[in-house]
């Protein structure tokens, strides 16, 4: 359903009052438009008047300036004045004046076409801007392990720090669509460049084995990475998004091909569909996981999970970042939200 403009009152001069819209739309004027027509704009003072453009539309779109005045509760004579502006302004006739009413001009329904369509993403971007700015709640995206095992344990702590904040956190395997859903910011996995979105790197993650104290006492023997040939290997089953955007996939081939070690059977062992199901695998003493930094620490600091191999690690070819549109990267909300996220990682990952 498209999103149509009312004038609230039939006062040319109060009408007036619409015309500081006029930044935003030529903004989007001028992202729409080819690079010779974004130079004819110029700046601001290049933009027809606002309200001049709302008439247009509504008469060209209605049939008529009666309708359109009918419409937008102004006269059909102001809203003749209003498009005599906007030709004279253009250089171009709009619309045929008939003995009874108007017709729309070949030029003006091509005009009519951009129109429409920036009309209704200007009302969009200003309807969308305002929930952001008038919701107290702040809606986060990620993955359901960083969500389970990085983000939960913390939340505490954002929560003391900014107690008029209602947080809503959201766990799916996929990527959070911005212009659909009602998302504010995101952590997502990856290189961290997205098209039209604000990436902050969270954390880089490195990746070691990992299995239960129990499984190393009762054998068989698991000291060096050669060893791994005699247990069962616990895997993550990558998402689409992450086969997409991986050449170099995060798995046992991946990291023994790093360490250089050849002849394991990297594909054998049990595959779970996240991380998180890896890592409780892992410590039920179940077999070895691969597992990443970003989901370990509380594990290895109590002791139910341990790294057999020490420090043998490989960093992985991407990481986290808090990902949000750059029209609303900084709302107060989302900035408060980046910042704690920031420190957090800062003070331990």
């Amino acid at each position: 359903m498209k999103i149509r403009w009312r004038w609230a009152d039939n006062s040319l001069s109060k009408v007036r009052r619409f015309y500081n819209i006029g930044e935003s739309l030529h903004k989007i004027l001028r992202n729409g438009f080819s690079d010779s027509t974004k130079r004819l704009l110029g700046d601001s003072r290049r933009l027809p008047p606002l309200n001049a453009i709302r008439a247009f539309e509504a008469a060209a779109r209605r049939g008529g300036f009666q309708a359109a005045g009918a419409e937008l509760n102004v006269s059909a004579n102001a809203v003749g004045r209003l498009v005599k502006v906007l030709e004279d302004w253009l250089g171009v006739k709009l619309f045929r004046r008939l003995p009874r009413g108007v017709a729309v001009t070949e030029a003006g329904r091509g005009y009519l076409s951009r129109v429409e369509n920036l009309l209704d993403q200007l009302a969009e971007a200003t309807a969308h801007l305002q929930r952001l700015e008038t919701s107290e709640v702040l809606t986060v995206s990620a993955g359901p392990s960083l969500v389970a095992r990085w983000l939960i344990p913390r939340l505490g702590r954002l929560v003391e720090r900014h107690r008029d904040l209602k947080v809503r956190v959201l766990a799916s395997a996929s990527l959070a669509d911005f212009e659909r859903e009602e998302v504010d910011v995101a952590i997502r996995h990856g290189s961290g460049t997205y098209e039209g979105l604000r990436g902050d790197l969270l954390m880089r993650e490195d990746f070691y084995p990992v299995c239960s104290p129990a499984l190393l006492a009762r054998g068989p023997r698991l000291q060096e990475p050669a060893d791994l040939s005699q247990h069962v290997l616990l895997h993550q089953q990558l998402t689409r998004h992450e086969r997409d955007q991986a050449s170099d996939q995060l798995d046992w081939a991946f990291w023994l091909a790093e360490i250089g070690l050849r002849g394991i059977d990297a594909q054998r062992g049990l595959c779970f569909s996240f991380s998180h199901m890896t890592l409780q695998a892992a410590a039920a003493g179940q077999g070895v996981a691969l597992a990443s930094s970003a989901y370990l620490d509380d594990d290895l600091e109590t002791g139910r999970l341990i790294r057999p191999f020490g420090d043998l690690s490989v960093q992985g070819p991407h990481g986290f970042f808090i990902v949000s549109p750059e029209a609303t990267a900084d709302c107060d909300k989302i900035v408060a939200f980046r910042n704690w996220a920031l420190e957090e990682a800062a003070d331990g990952g």
